[in-house]
């Protein structure tokens, strides 16, 4: 990904929390992210990058159609030997042709040297949760409270070994 990627990147992000998360989050919420404003954060955050967070867009015929980020598994404000998979997001229009998939085995492939991926997904978020447990990622038990609007969506993490 490059500096000129973040505004598609963020309409990717926006369009796909409110594809993907529609029914499970308030939808005013959902129609309240703004494209503008996650851009803004997002190129603030690309150029202040360390390294450690590497972000991989797909794309085809030029066009930016999916992004996915990746790092160190955070446990609070502490880094721990396993990977994670930070987000995954395709544009609601190419969704189920390849991308995700494709995102996510690349992101697999380059944290082959730690010992696991990590991640975390909306426990009622079925279809993210089978996409994941087609790619070998099982529910670890760990959960994690978030809310969106005062509306409780929990999260559960995943876990992939990424050794054998």
């Amino acid at each position: 990904m490059s500096a000129a990627d973040c505004d598609r990147v963020s309409e990717i992000r926006v369009r796909g929390w409110q594809h993907a998360y529609r029914g499970l989050m308030p939808q005013p919420y959902l129609d309240g992210l703004s494209v503008t404003a996650d851009a803004e954060r997002r190129r603030a955050r690309f150029a202040q990058g360390d390294g450690s967070v590497v972000n991989l867009v797909a794309e085809r015929g030029g066009r930016v159609l999916g992004w996915a980020a990746y790092g160190p598994y955070r446990d609070g404000e502490t880094h721990t030997g396993d990977a994670e998979l930070y987000a995954i997001y395709v544009d609601p229009a190419h969704v189920g042709g390849g991308i995700g998939r494709t995102l996510l085995a690349a992101s697999i492939e380059r944290c082959s040297a730690y010992p696991r991926m990590l991640l975390w997904v909306l426990k009622e978020n079925a279809s993210a949760r089978r996409f994941y447990e087609r790619a070998g990622f099982r529910a670890d038990g760990a959960e994690e409270p978030f809310e969106a609007d005062g509306v409780p969506v929990p999260e559960v993490r995943y876990a992939r070994s990424l050794r054998g």
